[in-house]
């Protein structure tokens, strides 16, 4: 900053400079202390945050909880909203052949769109203001209550399945995050709930995460039983009684967002063409898939799914869900796919084909497989999952 002093930057140019990049709504607010961090401490002392470690460090509890200690000079939060809602191909949600992607992981990486187009943003605010502006853009990646700012600035709810909702669009949408060392005008914060007695997203959860809402009103979800954290964040093997539920949503889930009659009514197509769904991630066919994945390295599965969220599941996770869903279809056309998975050399494909083959009772072939792997098996874990499919 030059001796000027802070720059003066129009909250409204700022506005429409975001809109003109491609962003939905742009609203502001001041980076005050957060009101959530009570609920937030207890929710981690309660491991519902399962194997996320980076949610619990106390560098980063202390960071969410005063902006500040992100950005020592920050004077103002500009939020934008990008719309990624994309529509299942037909026939998807009820063939069970198919692998259900998360829509917003259909496309390109939303963290690289939107940081760019916020840096853009960022270097227009600074041009227009004459002198030095200092900011720093997250989208999804720094230690932010991003929802608790969003809520703050005027664009929507948290609702009980824990996502912002806006009252004219939903929920099925990005955030991105601009801090900034300029004073600006907040904008009204939303202070209703909205959900009333709804319980659509709690009763739809096919795996219980949805816990309701607490004594002072904040949604409660236990990321352990959330498909989305089973079938991304959790490295493990997917506890076994939360396989059947999965179904063949083989990575993250959408059904609390489908069901909220909020994005029943305002569900609008994303107009942003980077979200549009690659082809070969739109409700791919699961055998094709796993013999696709199974031909993979870890090397030709980030060249392949370069740009991709869906990368971070890496190669061994996605194969782990999509033998799961290959379990939940449950028919003789997987037995020689999920036959080769129980030959992989990851241990963690290897149990979890053993469990897909298990599905298919009636299989002789899956039977066969099963008995002939446990002869040379040598990973405790597996045998285990062996033994159990065989029973």
């Amino acid at each position: 900053m030059d001796s000027r002093g802070p720059a003066r930057v129009n909250r409204d140019r700022i506005r429409e400079r975001a809109l003109a990049l491609g962003f939905d709504r742009v609203r502001v607010t001041t980076p005050h202390a957060s009101g959530h961090m009570d609920f937030y401490r207890r929710w981690i002392e309660d491991g519902a945050h399962g194997e996320m470690g980076y949610l619990a460090r106390e560098d980063s509890i202390a960071r969410r909880s005063d902006l500040r200690l992100t950005m020592a000079n920050v004077r103002s939060v500009v939020l934008v909203t990008h719309n990624y809602y994309q529509p299942d191909p037909t026939g998807l949600a009820r063939d069970k052949r198919r692998a259900v992607i998360a829509r917003y992981a259909r496309g390109d990486d939303y963290h690289d769109v939107m940081k760019r187009r916020l840096l853009r943003l960022l270097a227009e605010i600074a041009g227009e203001a004459g002198h030095p502006v200092s900011g720093r853009a997250y989208v999804d990646t720094g230690p932010i209550l991003e929802r608790e700012l969003a809520m703050r600035a005027g664009l929507g709810w948290l609702g009980k399945n824990t996502m912002l909702i806006h009252p004219q669009s939903g929920s099925y949408f990005f955030l991105g995050i601009l801090l900034l060392d300029v004073e600006l005008p907040e904008d009204e914060p939303f202070t209703e709930d909205r959900c009333g007695t709804c319980r659509s997203c709690l009763d739809a959860c096919p795996t219980g995460a949805l816990l309701g809402r607490d004594a002072r009103g904040a949604p409660v979800m236990d990321a352990r039983r959330c498909i989305s954290y089973l079938t991304i964040e959790h490295r493990g093997p997917i506890p076994r009684e939360l396989r059947s539920p999965i179904g063949n949503r083989i990575y993250g889930c959408d059904i609390c967002q489908e069901v909220c009659p909020w994005n029943v009514k305002f569900q609008t197509p994303a107009s942003e063409p980077a979200y549009h769904a690659r082809p070969e991630l739109d409700g791919p066919l699961l055998v094709e898939l796993a013999e696709r994945l199974l031909a993979m390295d870890d090397a030709a599965f980030s060249r392949a799914f370069r740009g991709s969220p869906v990368k971070r599941a890496k190669r061994n996770g996605l194969l782990r869900n999509v033998c799961v869903g290959l379990g939940n279809l449950g028919q003789e056309d997987a037995v020689a796919v999920l036959t080769r998975a129980l030959h992989d050399d990851a241990s963690l494909v290897r149990g979890h084909a053993a469990w897909g083959l298990g599905r298919i009772a009636a299989s002789a072939d899956a039977t066969a497989a099963l008995r002939a792997r446990m002869l040379v098996e040598d990973d405790a874990r597996v045998r285990e999952e062996i033994a159990h499919a065989l029973k």
